[in-house]
Formats: C-alpha cells, structure tokens, sequence
C-alpha cells in the first residue's frame, strides 16, 4: 500500500476527540465545597492555583486541623459506603520533599481510604482496608513532592487499581479488593492524616471523589477518545516519514558494519574486567566480600554466598569475625547464665558500687584493667546512660559509629541510644542479618522501577535509570517521546498557556489567570473592567480613551485638567470619557463643527428678534450680545402703557377688572409674579403682548434712557419681534391672576 493511500485511508477516519465527559453530581464528593474550605480553617489561604476555573488553597504549617464536620463527613461517607468502584482526583504542587496526607477517611485506627504522597521515599501510597479487615498499603513508587503542578488520579475498580499522573497511565495493578462498609461515625481529614500527623504542605485544586470507575476521564477527556483526531493523523503521517528515513539509515549501517565483520573473521579479542583496580580475565572468579563474583564476556557477574547454617561443637557457637562473610563456630564463655563469644565484653558492679569489667579471652572470663580513668562528662546526671560493655557512662546522643564499626559493603552505621548497628543504604539489601554487607537491588529485573514509554530501563547501584530508546527524546525522568513539540515550539498552545509534552504528542493548559481550553486563552478579569475596559491580562484593564483607574472606573475630566484649550468663544463641558467645547451665551454653531470651539459665531440678536428692547429704544448688536440705546432727541423713560395710561418702571398696581391680578412694570416690560407675592426681575427675552393703543390721558415723552437700563442679551430660542404702538413709553405683559390676593 503506497503512501498516499494510507493518507486516504486515515484521513476517512479522522474525528474529532470526545471534549468534555459530564459526571452526575450524585456521584460526585467536590470536597472543596463540602468542607466550605476557605471559611476558618487556620493554615489554609486562597491563592491562584493551576487554572482559574475553581478554588485553589495553601496548606502551610502544622498548627491546623481541617476535617469536615460531622454531618458533612457522614453525607460524603454515605456516597462512598459498600462501593467498590470510585476515582480520587486532586491537582496539586506539593512542596519539595514533603511527605504529607491529600485527604484520609478513617474511624479509630482504622484507615478505610487514604491518599498519601512521600517527598523522602518518592512514593505515592494508597492505603485502605481489605474484605478480611486486614489494613493494605498499595505503594507507587513516583515522585510528586517537586514543586511543581501534577494532576492526580488513582481509580479503584473492585480487585484493579490504576494510577494516572498528568494524564499518563503510570501503574495498573491487581490487588485485594477494598472493603467500604464505612462507619457512619468515620472522620474525613483533608491534607493532614490527623491534628497531629501527615501535614501536606503546598497548593491543592479539584480534589473530588468520583463513585464511579474510570473517573480520570474527567480530569483527562482525551483519553475516552476511541477514534483518532485529526492531530493524531498528521502526527501518524510524520511518523512513518520518520520511519522511512530512519530505515534508509539503519540499512546502510547495516551494510557497514557486515564489511568491518568480514574483516574481523583471524582475530581472537578477549575481553576483561577491571574491578578496585584489579584486572579479571574471561571466566575468572573471586570473592568480593559476600559474593562470588565471574567475568564473563567482558562483564561481572556476581551471585551472593549462600552462607548454611555451621554445625558448631560443644563449647562453641556461630559467629561473625572480621573479613568473613559466614559464621564461623567461636570458643565461648559463660558467664551470668550468658554464653559470650571470643572478644565480647561484660561490665559488672560490686556490692559496693564498683564498676569490673570482664572479656571472654580463650573460654574464660578475664578482667580487664582500665589503664585510663573515666573521662569527664560535660552533661548532666540525668543525660548520661549506663552500657553493659564498659565501665565508663557515656552522654545521651553519643557517637558510637566514630569508635570504629563494622558495616563494609553498601551499609552505613547508625548510632543507637547504647550502642550502633548497620542499616542498608537505599537500593539495596542485606546479605548478613546484621546488615554488615549489602548487596544492589536490580530494579529493572524484579520490576521495581516505573521506567515508561519508549524508555529502556537500566540498573545502577542503588538505583536504575531509564534510558531512552534510540531515536526518541526524554520528557521526564521516566519517559520518552519521539518528538518534544513543547521545546520545539512546534505546538498550538496559546501564548499565555502551558506546554506538556506527553508521549505522541502535547497538552495545552492556560496558565493561572487566563481561562480556555489551552489553544485560546483570556486573561480573567472577574468582570472588573468597567466604562468599555479591555481585559489584557490577569486583573489589569486597558481603558477606553477619557477612562482611567485599576478597573477604568474614573472619567477623566480633560476641563479640570488642563488637558483642553476651547477657544474665547466657547467654554469646556466634561462628558463621560469625552469633553465638548460648547458656544457660550451669544454664540452659535456655524455648522462647520470645531472641537476647540472655533466654529463658534456671534448671534445677531437684533436681526433675529433676540432682544428685549422696546419700541422707544434703538438695537445694537455687539460680539456675545446686544444693547438697546435711545434714538438721538428722544427721552427714553422705561415706563409702561396701560390702559392708555402711563405706569412708571418699579410701579406696580392691581386690575380694575381682576382685583386678583397684580401688575408691575419692569424697564418697560410688564410682568405679574408666579406667586402673587414676590415680583421677579425684568426678563430678558421679550413677552407677546396684544396691542395697546396710544393714551390719550398722557402723552409718553422719550427722553434719553438712563445707562442702567440699558439691556443686553443673551443665547435664546428664536422669538419674533413684539409690535408696540408708535410713541408708546414701554411694554406691558398680560395680566395674571396672582394666588392668595
């Protein structure tokens, strides 16, 4: 099948994968609300966590106790109680080298589930009870306490326990299945084991209990794909041309290397082994300490000494000496009712208090002269203890490993409260029962390493490493992938999003403050942004123009400012995230818009009937306004014509016709007061009024009007001009009735 019909083929089938995986709420324990975290809890506070789509919290120090109360405990109990298929989910960044508890239930002593994670050990352990009420410890050998963020998972369905860590499946096991018939009176801790013990310390988001199996696909959707996205086609595609490449390669190294082995067929090469300095030839033993050790093809290989238990004579006992690996039958010494073997000693008191010291030397107790006294203590009494092998007291916390010791091979000395012994140091076990010599674990041979993906695991002392098969780039530790599109960049994560490199491909999450689904994310504002703000990143706004403040909350005011010049004949109106230069009295728009106000022209209030002079008075224009002036020979008085009588300007009086009605004459302008008791002053733009003919009781002079009448305008609705009888002194405004008179 050619390239390009695979393509075809693959192409048919590609889908997209499964987004989202719905989880009826009856099923699930979200213990962050349950436990209403947050409110009281001492050693918890609220800080950003991996994502912002829900609550994360710091767990800090070990004066805390965050356990759910009674009822809250025994409804999430009750959802778990004689279920044999649930999901612990929880995504956390647990401080470098903790060892703490993610949550625990137990009643008493009794641990029914629990989710431990150890920094020291680099293990993740899943302790429960089983059907036969016998305590399980269920140890993954993984390290989680690094300070950085992981998404856990461990499903428990009946007798299979499965562990996934950022979405990759680390272990599935087949254990005893757990018993769940949980008391309703159980106590449900959350980042401690108790008040006193299995303090987690560092950031947990999301921990949920999910009673149903295969929970993980919740925290990890792409793993219920069951068809191949388009991504996974492409990927395919590049793969092959990889394998292509990789094929022409290996086969012309092939050809190589059979052209050098033609040429080796007369040479005779044997190889060695260089051990402490010492050259081994082919099939050559010897002994290193409690193993008989081969080199075989260049290689050693060490098998550990199967020590039989001695058949010692009467008067002899098994022991270890110096350099040897087995027990050897000693001469022995009783003393006390005690069998003593060569060189052991024995310290004794007197009924008088005196210390004697005893060896065992050749089958009888000898005493032993001290030639020095007793060195000085500098604790007190009541820190110094009492040894069976010496007469000399010694302060509590004494190093006895420095006095000499006997742990050789892979095996350190511990100091004891009276006396040291031997521990193995990790990776490795014990070859003698006093842990003297110790021998390497093999890992990769017993399976104890969690070496993944395209890895080769490969055993060092006290450890194993996982070495990357040829072709393939590492991840992590542990695992391996052909490809890191993350540290190539050649992925399709959002800026502002974090790149996982996972084996076939990579996983996008928006860091924390920005939410989506990792090819796109926004910065989370928590809808702070006011007045048309841009969130551009976490809880910082971008301000529309004439907005400012943490949240665009404030308009700026360009008047108050300084930020504007109007021109003279315009002055500065603040508007919200704007400012307007608006015509002052007197002036109007041309048409012609100006921001600064420079389209702002005079008003001819003279020519468009915008003024209040009477018909006695003469109009002038000026710039913003207007003045009414006497004609030359006239007298101009400001008074009124009423009922063909004069009425002076301040005179006011009251209709003959109403007696309710109250009248004033203002500059010449009639007006009655809204009230009927306060007269206002003379307005400004002219009233309509009927014609009143000239009086005939007393003619109405014109002299020159006096400068403080003299009227000027202002900005107006367009009113026509008021037609007063020739000669007439002044204006009269009609009449109304005044209340209260």
């Amino acid at each position: 099948m050619g390239l390009l019909q695979l393509f075809l083929i693959l192409g048919i089938f590609c889908t997209s994968s499964v987004v989202g995986f719905g989880v009826d709420p009856a099923l699930r324990i979200s213990v962050f609300d349950e436990l209403t975290l947050g409110e009281g809890f001492d050693g918890v506070t609220q800080v950003q966590g991996f994502h912002s789509e829900s609550r994360a919290f710091h767990f800090q120090g070990s004066a805390r106790e965050v356990i759910a109360p009674v009822e809250v405990s025994e409804q999430m109990v009750q959802k778990l109680r004689g279920k044999n298929e649930f999901t612990v989910l929880a995504t956390l960044k647990q401080d470098h080298l903790n060892s703490g508890v993610i949550l625990s239930i137990h009643h008493s002593e009794h641990r029914f589930l629990e989710l431990e994670s150890s920094g020291q050990r680099s293990e993740v352990r899943l302790h429960y009870r089983t059907k036969g009420q016998q305590p399980h410890t269920e140890v993954f050998p993984y390290s989680l306490a690094d300070d950085q963020w992981h998404k856990v998972s461990v499903a428990v369905s009946a007798s299979h326990v499965i562990l996934h860590i950022d979405c990759n499946r680390i272990y599935e096991r087949v254990v005893e299945a757990p018993y769940m018939d949980i008391p309703e009176d159980a106590s449900f801790w959350l980042g401690q084991r108790n008040a006193a013990h299995g303090f987690f310390k560092g950031v947990m988001q999301d921990v949920e209990i999910l009673v149903m199996p295969q929970g993980y696909i919740s925290q990890c959707p792409d793993l219920n794909r069951t068809c191949p996205t388009c991504n996974d086609f492409h990927g395919l595609v590049q793969k092959i041309m990889e394998l292509q490449d990789i094929l022409a390669k290996t086969s012309s190294k092939l050809s190589r290397a059979e052209e050098k082995m033609n040429g080796l067929d007369g040479c005779y090469c044997e190889r060695t082994c260089s051990v402490k300095g010492v050259v081994y030839r082919e099939d050559e033993g010897w002994t290193d300490g409690c193993k008989n050790c081969t080199c075989t093809n260049g290689t050693v290989q060490c098998e550990a000494i199967s020590c039989p238990p001695p058949q010692c004579p009467a008067g002899t006992a098994p022991a270890y000496v110096k350099a040897a690996c087995c027990k050897e039958c000693q001469p022995v010494c009783l003393f006390g009712g005690r069998e003593m073997v060569e060189g052991d000693q024995k310290a004794v008191r007197d009924s008088s208090g005196r210390c004697l010291l005893f060896e065992c030397r050749d089958r009888t107790m000898h005493r032993v002269v001290p030639s020095e006294p007793c060195p000085e203590l500098n604790c007190a009494e009541s820190e110094q203890i009492t040894l069976n092998d010496r007469c000399c007291k010694v302060c509590r916390g004494h190093d006895f490993c420095s006095e000499g010791h006997g742990c050789v091979e892979h095996s350190d000395c511990v100091n004891l409260e009276a006396g040291d012994c031997c521990v193995c140091k990790d990776g490795f076990r014990p070859l003698r029962d006093d842990n003297a010599y110790c021998e390497d674990i093999d890992e990769c041979a017993e399976g104890k390493h969690y070496c993944r993906e395209n890895t080769m695991c490969v055993n060092t002392p006290g450890s194993f490493m996982c070495i990357c098969h040829t072709g393939y780039i590492r991840i992590d530790d542990y695992s391996c992938t052909e490809h890191d599109e993350c540290l190539s960049g050649l992925h399709n994560c959002d800026e502002n999003a974090l790149c996982f490199n996972m084996v076939g491909g990579h996983s996008c999450s928006c860091k924390p403050g920005y939410t989506g689904n990792g090819t796109v994310c926004k910065a989370m504002c928590d809808g702070l942004c006011q007045n048309g703000g841009t969130c551009v990143s976490p809880n910082n706004c971008v301000c529309q123009h004439g907005f400012t403040g943490k949240r665009c909350e404030t308009d700026i005011d360009e008047c108050a400012d300084g930020f504007v010049e109007c021109d003279s004949k315009s002055t500065c109106v603040n508007l919200p995230g704007w400012y307007h230069c608006e015509c002052r009295d007197g002036y109007h728009d041309n048409g012609l818009f100006s921001a600064s106000g420079e389209s702002c022209v005079d008003i001819n209030e003279c020519k468009s009937g915008r003024n209040t002079c009477a018909n006695d008075t003469v109009c002038f224009n000026l710039d913003g306004g207007y003045d009414c002036r006497c004609p030359h020979g006239h007298n101009c008085t400001g008074d009124c014509i009423h009922d063909y009588k004069v009425k002076h300007s301040g005179q006011i009086w009251v209709l003959d016709s109403d007696r309710c009605s109250v009248c004033s004459c203002q500059a010449g302008q009639g007006d009655v007061p809204p009230d009927g008791l306060r007269l206002r002053q003379p307005q400004r733009r002219p009233v309509l009024l009927p014609r009143v003919r000239p009086s005939t009781e007393q003619p109405v002079s014109a002299p020159e009007r006096p400068a403080h009448l003299r009227q000027r305008g202002h900005m107006g609705g367009e009113l026509p001009a008021v037609p007063v009888p020739a000669g007439a002194g002044g204006l009269l405004a009609s009449a109304v009735p005044a209340r209260g008179l």
